[in-house]
């Protein structure tokens, strides 16, 4: 789940306009991208790549969140590519440049379009696999469906564990609004859920999300209220680290009970890393704590299965 997800709006009325942005550090970034496609329903899922291939180090596979793209990894590609790591990141089906899924609107209609596109550019090569909110829980499902996938799993700030029964953030919608006061509940919507420290609402992360959400063709999501993940890491074999920002709003006062899911859940589960002073979107509130973090995580499970 990320901003922009069941937000409260109409879909079979859009707004003629909506508010854009422009963004020098995404244009930058795409320009130094490399760019695939694997089949995907009647189109293409598109993938973006950064970084050179090692024969000793398996390709670092990035899912986004909820209403997002490669992007939403803006602030974590180059200091990756640094560390070492050729960088993976598709946009989902259904949302930045991609095509819908063949079939479905939520997280389980990925499946099947992710493990082909996997297999297409990989082939029986497991990637190290890691996935943001609703690209964890999309993630964590594919692995359940097809382990063999992936060396690891990271699951960043993920939904669906069961173990908060409200919805714990209500977004405002937006596309019925004049463009002007779209970019105001933009920015609720991103400090409400996203983001801990609301000055950074404004400049990049702002550029990213209006960028996103109003690609979006994958509005009406539900499975992230549910147990869905929790009920399909028991079928996933490799390591699973977790991490989360310690102020993430989806489980803000059950940091504990969420752990205690993972371990219940997860056959080879590795731990929970907590990064302070950041919510939901861990990965842009705190990058290089998230990246100390994400690269501890990468070594442990590179490591292989504890007996």
């Amino acid at each position: 789940m990320t901003a922009g997800d069941d937000e409260d709006h109409n879909p079979a009325a859009p707004a003629r306009e909506v508010a854009r942005l422009p963004s020098p550090e995404i244009d930058r970034l795409r320009a130094l991208a490399q760019r695939h496609t694997t089949p995907c329903g009647s189109g293409d899922m598109v993938w973006h790549t950064w970084g050179e291939a090692r024969g000793d180090v398996p390709p670092l596979v990035l899912l986004h969140g909820g209403s997002g793209s490669w992007t939403h990894w803006v602030r974590n590609i180059e200091p990756l590519v640094a560390a070492g790591r050729q960088i993976w990141i598709p946009d989902l089906p259904g949302f930045g440049d991609s095509a819908t899924p063949p079939t479905g609107g939520d997280a389980d209609a990925l499946v099947e379009p992710m493990a082909e596109g996997l297999r297409a550019l990989f082939g029986p090569r497991p990637v190290d696999l890691v996935g943001f909110s609703f690209g964890g829980l999309t993630a964590g499902l594919t692995l359940a469906a097809h382990p063999e996938l992936a060396r690891q799993l990271v699951v960043v700030g993920a939904p669906a564990m069961g173990v908060v029964a409200e919805r714990p953030v209500r977004l405002k919608g937006w596309r019925h609004l004049p463009p002007a006061e779209q970019l105001d509940m933009h920015r609720y919507n991103l400090a409400v859920l996203m983001l801990r420290d609301a000055a950074l609402v404004e400049g990049l992360a702002l550029e990213v999300h209006v960028g996103n959400v109003v690609r979006d063709r994958m509005t009406r999501r539900r499975l992230a209220r549910t147990d869905i993940l929790a009920r399909s890491l028991p079928q996933v074999t490799c390591p699973v680290h977790v991490i989360y920002g310690e102020a993430d709003a989806l489980y803000q006062g059950f940091m504990a009970e969420l752990e205690a899911a993972y371990a219940a859940a997860v056959p080879d589960f590795r731990g929970m890393a907590l990064v302070a002073d950041a919510g939901h979107w861990v990965q842009f509130e705190r990058p290089e704590v998230f990246l100390q973090a994400l690269l501890a995580a990468l070594a442990d499970g590179a490591a292989g299965r504890r007996g």
